[in-house]
């Protein structure tokens, strides 16, 4: 290739090169109304991007407190299962199970109302007919003396294996031990006799279940549990139908409790009113006696006026006495007898009509 052709080609890129340039100045000069129209178009397109924007920063903030939240759930998941766990073995003790029915019994007690040392008293040791030593968890004492012994050493370890258990047949399993267990308990209760030991006592004892569900559960196995306990002087109660039973011994308590209050207040009353009526026998002699002074006065007067104070006058009329005697005047009181009140519509329940305790004097007055 000569120069010539080189410097052509040269010339001819250089024009195509303008030209273009000035096609592409040219579409850019005609496409400038149509953006100035369209400006406020972008405008919102940025807004709405900037939205956009905020609601993602605030969803990446919500997504990281959600992920915390969850972490911290999962952590207490972890630690109530743990600690469930640790229950469950606890539970599985038999000196802890023991404990944990106390602990309800006493809570049950609490909530009925009842005083201890007076209505109940926890673990009192006693001797049944048989010479054998008893230590029931509670005793609780009626309103007519008599006891209600109540244990509430339950065993449910086959309770807990069958709430474990995922496997339906397991768990069927599960339950009928447990509510074999229970009806084994009934019969060794039976047999300590606790009725002997504390008397007077109720020809029963009550078996305390620390859970409803321990019953519920036992009874799905064996619907009879109940009446079994019955026929051996066995009742077995929960928590629910215990409390029924302590609340309706608390009520009998109180009920006697307001009648030896009320025998009581008759009792006062009745000797206020036998004082009340010596009180008046003595008032009335006293005022009888007060009558009969006056009157025995009025009459020593009278007799002094008539006996010895005319032979005085004698004297002063003489001029013989410096000053003339006194004249003792006679005294006109009359003494207030008791007499019944009227009977009035707010005395009228409460017995024999009231007593004044001075008659009014002539005038009208009171003293």
């Amino acid at each position: 290739m000569d120069a010539a052709s080189l410097l052509l080609g040269l010339l001819l890129g250089a024009l195509l090169a303008t030209a273009v340039t000035l096609g592409v100045v040219m579409l850019l000069a005609r496409r400038r109304p149509e953006e100035a129209g369209l400006e406020p178009v972008h405008e919102s397109l940025d807004h709405l991007h900037r939205l956009l924007a905020g609601m993602e920063r605030a969803r990446a903030t919500a997504h990281g407190e959600l992920r915390e939240q969850m972490g911290t759930v999962g952590q207490a998941s972890a630690q109530l299962k743990h600690e469930t766990a640790a229950l469950v073995t606890a539970l599985r003790t038999p000196h802890v199970r023991g404990r944990w029915g106390e602990v309800q019994l006493r809570r049950v007690v609490e909530v009925a109302g009842l005083l201890e040392h007076c209505d109940f008293v926890e673990q009192p040791s006693g001797t049944n007919d048989e010479g054998a030593g008893v230590r029931p968890d509670l005793v609780v004492t009626l309103a007519d003396g008599r006891q209600v012994v109540v244990d509430a050493k339950v065993p449910f370890t086959g309770y807990i294996e069958a709430v474990q258990a995922e496997d339906r047949a397991v768990r069927a399993e599960r339950v009928t031990t447990h509510a074999r267990q229970l009806r084994a308990h009934v019969d060794q209760l039976s047999a300590r006799r606790y009725p002997t030991a504390f008397r007077p006592a109720a020809p029963f004892t009550v078996l305390f279940v620390p859970s409803d569900g321990f019953l519920t559960t036992a009874l799905e196995a064996e619907p009879g549990l109940l009446e079994y306990g019955f026929a051996r002087d066995v009742v077995l109660a929960t928590p629910s139908t215990l409390l029924a039973l302590l609340r309706t011994v608390a009520y009998s308590w109180r009920q006697e409790r307001l009648a030896r209050d009320a025998d009581q207040v008759l009792e006062v009353g009745r000797r206020l009113h036998a004082r009340l009526s010596t009180l008046s026998g003595h008032l009335t002699r006293l005022g009888s006696a007060l009558s009969t002074t006056l009157t025995r006065y009025n009459e020593t007067v009278g007799s002094y006026e008539r006996s010895v104070l005319t032979a005085a006058r004698r004297f002063d009329d003489l001029g013989v006495a410096e000053s003339p005697v006194p004249e003792p005047a006679a005294v006109e009181a009359t003494v207030r007898t008791l007499r019944p009140a009227e009977p009035t519509d707010r005395d009228a329940p409460f017995g024999p009509p009231r007593f004044d305790a001075l008659e009014e004097d002539r005038d009208g007055t009171s003293g």
